[in-house]
């Protein structure tokens, strides 16, 4: 099942990817073995993959955590993100990426295993693009894939 959220569906020239790049891909995931399918799936479609095993790696890798350098910026075309993982959820980082001046237009997606229609909602209101529920499939990834090439213009 996959929720797309709502929104004009545009996206900022920087985080466009050019027809023939690769598109980069941040996957946050705490279970090593959906962090590997997520990440494995990626790769099959062409893009780069950067793994993180929590929010607090992620935000650090993409310049807002604690222990970043003031002005570092890891440049990410998507970030997906499991919603359940300990210490910080996949719905408090899509908070603090939307909340980013640099990072806001990068697109957010959560997965998650339980289909409940209001954290979907919740996170679709907060900013998310799509929410898909895992496990992930190739046809989820190409779904990913046609957002990131629909935002190259």
């Amino acid at each position: 099942m996959l929720s797309c959220g709502g929104g004009s569906g545009s996206c900022s020239k920087d985080m466009a990817v050019e027809l023939g790049d690769e598109p980069h891909v941040l996957a946050v995931d705490d279970n090593l073995i959906d962090r590997k399918l997520v990440e494995r799936l990626l790769k099959n479609s062409s893009c780069k993959v950067t793994t993180a095993e929590n929010a607090l790696r992620a935000l650090d890798y993409l310049g807002l955590g604690n222990d970043t350098l003031e002005g570092t910026v890891s440049e990410v075309n998507m970030i997906i993100t499991d919603y359940c993982m300990p210490g910080m959820t996949g719905y408090e980082l899509l908070k603090k990426i939307k909340e980013s001046s640099v990072l806001k237009e990068v697109p957010v997606v959560i997965m998650s295993s339980e289909n409940i229609p209001t954290r979907i909602s919740q996170c679709l209101e907060e900013g998310a693009k799509m929410f898909m529920l895992k496990p992930l499939k190739q046809s989820d990834v190409k779904q990913l894939k046609w957002h990131l090439m629909k935002c190259r213009n």
